[in-house]
């Protein structure tokens, strides 16, 4: 029986950033698809299969990196979401934002994300950053492999 990989969602509002991250991400040639929303809006419907997402096949993200500052809703209220959602709850979550302010990274690490990675400005920097979270937490990392909730 061979183990379905699950994908990882990367929620980006800047068209560069996600160009950049999906680049990194394919380039160290993960099985993992990506799937990328816009806005934390539609993360929160992808995650809750809701609206345009309520089609979307079962299981969750084995990873959602996640942009600070969005539109609709941002990073914070998305990783509150995650936190205090039974089925949602054990997904790894990598706050990686351009945000370098103090109150934004303890409210991060206080609503419960695995990592915070401010997005380096230079591009290779950038790329390396990407690249190494990919490979630990879609391959290194062990997540939890009983089924909490009805989404798992």
């Amino acid at each position: 029986m061979m183990l379905e990989l699950r994908r990882i969602l990367l929620v980006e509002d800047s068209p560069y950033d996600a160009e950049l991250t999906l680049e990194a991400l394919g380039e160290v040639n993960l099985a993992n698809g990506v799937d990328h929303v816009r806005d934390g809006e539609e993360a929160l419907e992808y995650l809750l299969r809701q609206g345009r997402y309520a089609d979307r096949p079962g299981g969750n993200p084995v990873l959602v990196l996640l942009d600070l500052k969005l539109p609709k809703v941002d990073g914070h209220e998305v990783l509150r979401v995650i936190r205090t959602n039974e089925s949602l709850k054990t997904i790894p979550v990598v706050m990686l934002t351009s945000s370098r302010e103090e109150c934004d990274l303890v409210q991060g690490y206080a609503n419960g994300v695995n990592a915070y990675v401010v997005k380096p400005v230079e591009f290779k920097e950038f790329f390396s950053a990407v690249k190494a979270m990919g490979i630990f937490w879609a391959v290194i990392n062990e997540p939890p492999l009983c089924k909490q909730g009805s989404n798992l």
